[in-house]
């Protein structure tokens, strides 16, 4: 039987003794259907000897159990981190560290880039996970047995590859390169969306003017503070196209607003006064091109080609892939910018292994 704990007494021994681990496997399960931000249903914990399920729904204070997961003094092991961080960021405001991703130790190992998690598992143990229990409604009680061992088996296998893995990276002389990646993955500002910056999850900015834009860009915000505050989904509280519709067009009265049909009946009625009156301040501020196509010259293009050939050979020769070293859109900042430009590709371990010879070569 799978341990499902559930109340602060069950969960005490099993604190003291993660407490003394050097390192713990953690993975979240959660629902996020028609919630903004997503709620957590259970913290799958693993030290090497046991996996256990812990339910955070019976639980008013998880800060116990998170002073455990957050102590420096161990190492939290994840596979493709991102949307667990996500969720203890919510909670805590930061991320745990020192993080392990075996998403990224994967890749640096050549074992495949952005791999899943069973397809790791499948690679390095031989076992063929059963997917049959990814959608289960994790906030229905009671579970039952088989999604609980499910859930634990996550955690159990990630104990048992780790070490292998961290071994690995030692003997390549990587460990230092995921170090410096996790850390960068750890950065508690890339899992909150700050509502003047929404506007980045609108695709279809580019074609747009700059009026169209500003005002696309103060209805995004607009949005997300609502979504925050409701804890609804961005779109429930009014869709892409009704935005770029709006933001277009621009209408100034209810009769124009509801001749573009952007809205439905409830939600124009509900929301259509407040829906102008952010269109009219934000056509009071200066026309600002959030998003641009920014096309490159021909000639631009051919150097691309020729910073993307150097990197795709660079990366053959460490056996990573060619966009984990030096994406596209680095190397178009590195060719506007040259040493100032701020990306990835740039910095630490991929400055020392690519970046600074492609600067002395091309630059």
């Amino acid at each position: 039987m799978t341990t499902l704990i559930q109340n602060a007494d069950t969960l005490a021994p099993h604190l003291e003794r993660w407490a003394q681990r050097p390192w713990l496997t953690i993975d979240t399960e959660f629902v996020r259907i028609d919630t903004y931000y997503p709620k957590l249903c259970l913290i799958q914990i693993g030290d090497g000897e046991q996996a256990v399920c812990v339910d955070t729904l019976a639980f008013d204070d998880l800060d116990p159990l998170l002073d455990v997961l957050y102590a420096p003094n161990s190492i939290k092991v994840f596979h493709a981190a991102a949307q667990d961080l996500e969720i203890l960021v919510r909670l805590r405001g930061s991320c745990p560290q020192p993080l392990f991703d075996t998403q990224i130790a994967a890749t640096l190992l050549g074992i495949g880039d952005q791999i899943g998690y069973a397809g790791l598992i499948d690679k390095r143990l031989g076992i063929t996970l059963d997917k049959s229990l990814s959608r289960t409604d994790w906030a229905r009680r009671p579970l039952r047995e088989a999604e609980l061992a499910y859930a634990a088996a996550d955690v159990s296998h990630l104990a048992t590859i780790f070490v292998s893995l961290q071994d690995e990276l030692a003997a390549c002389g990587r460990l230092a390169w995921l170090a410096e990646d996790c850390a960068r993955l750890a950065d508690a500002s890339a899992y909150v969306t700050q509502p003047a910056d929404a506007w980045q999850r609108l695709r279809g900015l580019a074609r747009m003017d700059a009026r169209a834009q500003t005002v696309a860009g103060a209805l995004a915000a607009w949005r997300e503070t609502e979504a925050q505050a409701r804890n609804r989904p961005r779109k429930w509280i009014i869709e892409d196209d009704a935005i770029y519709r709006m933001a277009e067009r621009l209408p100034d009265s209810m009769a124009q607003l509801e001749a573009l049909g952007a809205l439905p009946p409830k939600t124009l009625e509900r929301l259509g006064e407040t829906l102008l009156a952010v269109i009219a301040d934000a056509r009071e501020l200066a026309p600002r091109k959030l998003l641009s196509d920014d096309e490159l010259t021909g000639e631009q293009k051919q150097r691309l080609r020729e910073l993307q050939n150097f990197v795709q050979t660079r990366a053959g020769e460490l056996q990573l892939p060619a966009g984990y070293l030096a994406p596209r859109a680095d190397l178009v900042e590195v060719l506007r910018r040259a040493r100032a430009a701020s990306v990835a590709a740039l910095s630490g371990w991929r400055l020392q292994v690519c970046g600074e010879d492609l600067l002395a070569r091309f630059f």
